[in-house]
């Protein structure tokens, strides 16, 4: 989406439709960014190779001084519908390697690349936006998990599906989950159930932010979230995504450390200033153009 601002724009990252047999393989990813962000060559997103395209994809992001925000949406009748069985087959079933060591290190490798597909989302610097309707199983939860905001229509439905696959999640939701809803004991029962959790008890448990009655009222209204997230300064955005990550990750003095050790740079920038001009002349910051970052 590009921002009737120059230098400023937003990605919109869209899976395709699935079939209701499949469990998770997002398809064609659709970029949009303003005309000198960079090329987006991508047609698929498929299980059986997801470190190539989804880590490139938001390697390019992340390098793209005109993007300021990220959105993920689904553009079939589901957000996600999990992992497919038959990749899951050929590629954790049938592993390759000659004994238990050597089968097990390339199951390692295997599980690693999965893994980095859902955690560049986190490591992106820019703010990444989940807009999710109807479904969202397995994958589709590590997915959002690694996501700065998340909302959702009043159909949507979320699913940690592993345990009935016969495995433990293994890319990002035990890790991450617990940390996003405050009840310990909530996470263990989904993740040990795979029972359903439906919107409302998604936004009374933290899980989503925000919930819409329709996809069509939630995607406005990211895309409004979107433009106040792109209009403020790309310096105290993006400063303030990392330092929110690193402070989950360790303690009170450790973050406090670390964010003075960031401020110490960025408070030096020219953003400062202009928005506290800004403010006094009581502008609003989508009047202020910031310098790309």
């Amino acid at each position: 989406m590009a921002d009737p601002h120059p230098g400023r724009s937003t990605y919109r990252i869209m899976d395709s439709p699935l079939p209701d047999s499949r469990l998770w393989r997002p398809g064609p990813v659709r970029t949009m960014s303003s005309s000198d962000g960079p090329p987006a060559p991508f047609t698929t997103l498929a299980v059986s190779r997801p470190a190539e395209e989804m880590v490139e994809c938001f390697q390019q992001i992340s390098d793209d001084q005109a993007c300021r925000v990220v959105l993920i949406s689904g553009a079939g009748t589901t957000f996600t519908a999990g992992i497919d069985l038959m990749d899951m087959a050929a590629d954790i079933l049938q592993p390759e390697g000659d004994d238990t060591a050597r089968i097990a290190w390339n199951l390692r490798k295997l599980i690693r690349r999965y893994q980095e597909t859902f955690s560049v989302l986190e490591k992106c610097p820019k703010p990444v936006v989940a807009a999710v309707h109807g479904a969202c199983i397995g994958g589709g939860v590590d997915l959002i998990t690694a996501c700065d905001i998340r909302l959702c229509t009043q159909d949507a439905w979320f699913q940690v599906k592993e345990v009935d696959i016969g495995l433990a999640a293994d890319v990002g939701t035990l890790q991450r989950l617990p940390k996003v809803i405050g009840s310990r004991s909530l996470v263990n029962e989904l993740a040990l159930t795979a029972r359903k959790m439906y919107a409302d008890e998604a936004k009374s448990s933290g899980l989503v932010s925000r919930v819409f009655p329709d996809q069509d009222a939630m995607m406005a209204g990211a895309l409004q979230m979107a433009a106040e997230m792109a209009a403020r300064s790309p310096v105290a955005v993006q400063g303030t995504k990392i330092n929110l990550i690193y402070s989950r990750d360790h303690g009170v003095a450790e973050g406090l450390d670390y964010m003075a050790a960031w401020n110490m740079s960025m408070l030096q920038t020219q953003d400062v200033m202009k928005s506290a001009q800004g403010t006094m002349e009581k502008k609003s910051p989508k009047e202020i153009l910031f310098s790309k970052l």
